[in-house]
């Protein structure tokens, strides 16, 4: 469901090829969507309810992940969908009801999600460095807090400004991905489609252009690639600069202390670039390599070979998929990031679902990663001190 598809006056064209899908398609990616839905629905759910019901302070980060869990939510509906195209696409015919429902509203829900989590949780991440080196105090001053003009610092704390922020991401979003999948779903895979097939037998929904779109969605995809790798570099510019922050601003706090930051700090920062990576980091390495595969390469039908035959790429097809679906699993893991990194949500959690205060006290020293019992007022005074890092580390859930 993605275009990359060559030229249409390639010699593929010609060809009546169709893709033969493998378990990994029939049956292995429809029971993880399934599976997808029954674990990112509730999940989703449950965290907008702590985010708008439960937290009484709402600061800015928590609009920024209420604005995340929206459309993480958004996502987890359309899986079930999804599902249904994988196990059913070869089924059903290209202009049925719930092709049209795929390509139209499903593919559009999809790449927005994908770059609605990618600029939002890149603005977290240099929004809580910016807010770290300004309330924090190293052996010398970061440079940056005399590049960045005041006023910045101090909209930063502004949920006002953090819901202007989450308007502005949407309207990008939206407006940048919907126009392309819109014409990948009315031109390229249905116009091909009609095109390359004129005997009316693979007129079906899971078809190479369906799959590989054309020409303007492969010029979009290698641009939001480009875009994708500039905002994943700003967030590992920002933690590396952060841990050396932080490790300069030792020498100004108690050792003790100071050590169990860096170390929480340094843990939770090695999970959160871990799924950044699994999720979408392979996606968006695989999708240059895919369209220049798909570019080079030219089609020519068998002259012996009257009757459809496999397309040469429907193991790329399944790759890519599969890949896919890495980007969709974070929408599932958003909400366990947001409850062992952000002590307010799992709290509020904790109370909603109304745990003992025994269990309570043990879940949070395991995912303080202390390994003992803090005393209150010790906890108290490192809160202060961390408040802006654990903000920043909770947030860049990727």
């Amino acid at each position: 469901m993605e275009g990359t598809f060559p030229s249409e006056n390639t010699s593929s064209t010609a060809c009546n090829f169709s893709l033969c899908p493998t378990a990994a398609t029939l049956y292995f990616l429809p029971s993880v969507y399934a599976l997808l839905f029954l674990t990112a629905l509730p999940g989703n759910v449950l965290a907008l309810w702590v985010f708008l019901r439960c937290i009484s302070s709402f600061s800015p980060i928590h609009m920024y992940l209420c604005h995340l869990s929206i459309s993480n939510l958004l996502l987890s509906i359309t899986t079930p969908f999804l599902a249904a195209y994988y196990a059913k696409g070869l089924v059903w015919g290209l202009n049925d009801v719930l092709c049209q429902l795929v390509l139209h509203g499903i593919t559009p829900v999809l790449h927005v999600n994908i770059y609605i989590s990618l600029m939002m949780l890149t603005w977290v991440a240099v929004s809580r460095f910016a807010s770290l080196i300004q309330n924090t105090h190293a052996s010398r001053p970061s440079a940056c807090t005399t590049l960045l003009p005041h006023a910045f610092f101090a909209s930063l704390k502004k949920v006002s400004f953090a819901n202007v922020v989450c308007i502005t991401v949407w309207l990008m979003s939206v407006g940048c991905i919907v126009p392309v999948t819109v014409y990948y779903a009315v031109h390229e895979a249905m116009n091909q489609t009609t095109k390359n097939d004129k005997s009316g037998r693979g007129k079906v929904c899971y078809s190479p252009a369906v799959e590989l779109g054309g020409s303007l969605s492969q010029t979009a995809t290698v641009v939001i690639t480009t875009f994708f790798f500039v905002l994943y570099l700003l967030v590992l510019l920002s933690y590396i600069t952060v841990l050396r922050h932080i490790r300069r601003s030792r020498r100004n706090t108690p050792v003790t202390t100071s050590q169990r930051l860096l170390r929480r700090v340094f843990r939770n920062i090695v999970v959160i670039q871990v799924i950044l990576s699994v999720c979408l980091l392979p996606h968006h390495i695989f999708k240059p390599i895919f369209i220049s595969l798909v570019q080079e390469t030219h089609l020519q039908c068998s002259p012996t070979k009257e009757t459809s035959s496999c397309h040469p790429f429907s193991g790329f097809i399944e790759l890519k998929n599969c890949l896919f679906l890495l980007a969709a699993l974070r929408s599932s893991t958003d909400p366990i990031m947001y409850f062992v990194l952000d002590r307010t949500f799992r709290n509020e959690t904790l109370k909603l679902l109304r745990w003992n205060q025994k269990n309570s006290i043990t879940l949070q020293m395991f995912c303080s990663g202390t390994g003992s019992a803090t005393l209150k007022s010790e906890q108290q005074k490192e809160e202060t001190a961390v408040s802006g890092t654990v903000e920043f580390s909770h947030a860049s859930v990727m």
